[in-house]
């Protein structure tokens, strides 16, 4: 489907080797959006650029870790560079790693934590000065971060992971408090199963075979099917902002 006021606009989209990050820069490039691809992955963001560039559209392919701070400043000079200032940013990146607390995986909650709190933060810092600039010239800007439905439903032996996507959630409503008044939009999407590579990162047997069940019990969303629900949401009237969305498969609702 079309969506409006999308064309000519700049965005960042984390995660984007894979999974909701590369189908919303793919979506969003067919719409006219410059897009900038972050990930730690440069050979999956090469080929994804290329496959953007070869439709017609125009990517940045920007290998980062969002876990390390001289990396995304690095990242943000070259979009910069490239781009000029950026009016809509995607927060994708995350990984998923659950097992039971008293198993002591600090390594695993070391990871969440770096991954979906602290690197979400600092891809924020990056690049709000520029969402607080376009907005300020009248223009478009959003910032959606990609929660997850585990922010406020728990679940057994997701209980760090459930944390870090939770708060998540409190800092984009948080933000909204901040950044709302200065006509920038936060958007905070909480997707419930979704097919994607999270579910490769579990190394507990047991937890990816329950996984594998309910997706076969209750089907999933797919990848597209988020991006198609970002596009939908900053292609709103600059004035609406669509500020909580929580999107399940049927059967899980």
């Amino acid at each position: 489907m079309p969506y409006e006021n999308l064309a000519d606009r700049t965005a960042v989209i984390t995660g984007a080797a894979s999974g909701m990050g590369a189908a919303t820069a793919r979506l969003l490039a067919a719409q006219g959006v410059r897009v900038a691809l972050l990930a730690r992955r440069a050979g999956r963001l090469e080929e994804l650029a290329a496959k953007i560039t070869a439709d017609g559209g125009q990517a940045l392919a920007v290998a980062a870790d969002i876990t390390d701070q001289a990396s995304v400043d690095a990242a943000a000079d070259r979009v910069h560079a490239a781009f000029g200032r950026v009016d809509l940013v995607v927060n994708a990146a995350g990984v998923m790693l659950p097992n039971p607390v008293d198993a002591g995986r600090a390594d695993e909650w070391q990871r969440m934590l770096d991954t979906n709190v602290a690197g979400a933060l600092r891809v924020i810092r990056a690049f709000t000065a520029d969402l607080v600039a376009v907005a300020a010239d009248g223009r478009t800007a959003d910032l959606v971060n990609i929660s997850s439905i585990g922010a406020h439903i728990t679940f057994p032996n997701y209980a760090v992971y459930g944390a870090t996507k939770a708060a998540l959630t409190y800092l984009s409503a948080s933000l909204r408090t901040e950044l709302g008044p200065r006509d920038v939009r936060v958007t905070n999407i909480e997707p419930g199963l979704t097919d994607s590579e999270l579910a490769g990162h579990v190394d507990n047997a047991e937890l990816s075979g329950q996984l594998d069940g309910m997706f076969e019990a209750l089907g999933g969303l797919s990848s597209d099917e988020i991006a198609d629900l970002i596009a939908y949401t900053t292609s709103r009237a600059r004035h609406v902002n669509l500020r909580q969305l929580v999107v399940l498969p049927t059967r899980q609702a």
